[in-house]
């Protein structure tokens, strides 16, 4: 084990390894429910989206840490879910076959555009401020998430402010939303935030694991105070059993009638095909490298002289070149056995923060991710309150990177903001990166230095665009 994962060579241990990878996997595990909710909506059968889910993840987790050797754990992105649902299939119209369709053609994309190079092109192509706001902005994104989740903001709507939607589902509103702090009467804000002091002292007083023993010790606390029911697992609706009989249904849906082979069937929609598959690419291509950059930079997981060894090597001779690899490959699985696209998780920074560094890491998260499908009402039981503290302080940890930014040059901070405010903002770290580069390249042009702008750059910035306006006619 320590002459395959070099586990002396990252600093690090079999202990430390291991309880960075539960740690990441409480941190995400959520995508186990979350994403058959979003998904089931689209007329897919939950218990096989449920298992979809798993077997994507521990796939594209394991092809991580075995291959790459890299502490990062995949699973269906959020985000991308909700856009699979609410905009390809409600939104254009189209079957959930047909979009299983659109992300396995987006996943072969992605292996292309790793394999020709082009991945890392752009990584390369992205200026040294940008890639430290992109790490402090995904600390932001963390953090909000972890916010979110322990539900310690309301947010407040009047009528005249909703866009659209319907009450009983989900509602859109303008910007008259507001924001607040919750009101610490509710059993579960109480919770959390006992999580949160926890945790924080166990992080400031450097107590090895103390991510995880936070999630452990508010779990249990949450049980004390009636916030878990363990009287609610209901082990017979949630087996395996029930999860492969369903299965059935999605594996392999992308290729039949009601998928590939009528996806281009109608030549007027054909444009808006490739359109919506353009979407899902840039958005997982953008989620990923942003996580690389972000967490890996700082932490040495990707270490300079393994992104310079990216202009010279040829295959798969750095960790980079086989995470990007991973990665790339973890999509076109999942559309197969029946999911959205499988993407790296930001959450992966939770088991960093908690010093996992070599594939050992991920291998952990992908045998929980198995177990869990016998397990699945019981990890239940781990409540968002318990993770969500770990989420904030990884996010304070990851906002260091600020620190690298000139903030007194505007021509390198109005950049640097806008790509690391928006990720928070706009729960998206793909559009913190658009948001980014668009005025990346506009501060350039208007400095008279738009020849200092990468071709690839001003071509990103075009797709996010088209993208964009795409999205606003639909």
């Amino acid at each position: 084990m320590e002459k395959f994962f070099k586990l002396k060579e990252n600093n690090t241990t079999v202990s430390t390894e291991m309880m960075a990878g539960v740690t990441t996997f409480f941190a995400m595990s959520y995508i186990l429910f979350v994403n058959p909710s979003i998904l089931s909506l689209s007329g897919m059968p939950f218990q096989a989206v449920f298992l979809a889910t798993i077997v994507a993840s521990v796939i594209g987790t394991l092809v991580m840490g075995l291959f790459a050797n890299v502490p990062y754990a995949q699973a269906p992105g959020m985000g991308l879910n909700a856009f699979f649902t609410y905009t390809v299939v409600f939104g254009l119209g189209y079957s959930w076959q047909q979009a299983l369709a659109m992300v396995f053609i987006c996943g072969l994309i992605n292996i292309f555009i790793t394999v020709t190079r082009i991945r890392k092109m752009i990584i390369h192509a992205i200026p040294e401020s940008l890639q430290h706001a992109i790490g402090g902005g995904i600390g932001i994104f963390v953090a909000y998430v972890g916010i979110k989740n322990a539900n310690l903001l309301n947010f407040t709507v009047e009528k005249a402010n909703i866009v659209s939607g319907d009450a009983e589902t989900s509602l859109v509103a303008n910007g008259g939303i507001v924001p607040a702090l919750a009101n610490f009467n509710n059993a579960g804000v109480i919770l959390a935030l006992i999580g949160l002091v926890l945790t924080t002292l166990l992080v400031v007083k450097n107590v090895k694991g103390g991510i995880l023993i936070g999630i452990v010790a508010t779990t249990i606390i949450g049980i004390l105070m009636g916030v878990v029911d363990l009287s609610a697992i209901d082990w017979k609706a949630n087996s395996l059993g029930a999860s492969i009989n369903e299965l059935g249904t999605t594996f392999g849906a992308a290729f039949g009638k009601d998928g590939m082979q009528s996806l281009f069937a109608d030549s007027s929609k054909i444009p808006q095909v490739l359109m919506t598959i353009i979407a899902f690419s840039l958005s997982d291509t953008f989620d990923t490298i942003g996580t690389f950059i972000g967490t890996g930079r700082r932490t040495g997981i990707f270490s300079k002289e393994d992104e310079d060894a990216l202009d010279d090597s040829r295959g798969f001779n750095t960790k980079m070149d086989k995470a990007l690899f991973a990665d790339a490959i973890a999509t076109s699985v999942g559309a197969i056995v029946g999911t959205s696209n499988t993407t790296t998780y930001v959450e992966s920074a939770a088991g960093i923060g908690a010093g996992g560094r070599t594939g050992l890491t991920s291998v952990v998260v992908a045998a929980l991710f198995a177990l869990s499908s016998l397990f699945s009402p019981l990890i239940s039981i781990v409540p968002t309150q318990a993770t969500a503290p770990a989420l904030i302080l990884v996010g304070v940890m990851m906002v260091a990177s600020f620190a690298d930014i000139n903030w007194t040059d505007l021509e390198e901070a109005v950049p640097a903001f806008f790509a690391s405010i928006f990720m928070g903002l706009c729960y998206s770290i793909s559009y913190g990166i658009a948001a980014g580069f668009i005025f990346y390249t506009l501060t350039k042009t208007i400095k008279g230095k738009a020849k200092e702008v990468s071709p690839i750059i001003w071509v990103v910035d075009l797709l996010f665009i088209a993208n964009f306006v795409i999205l606003a006619i639909l």
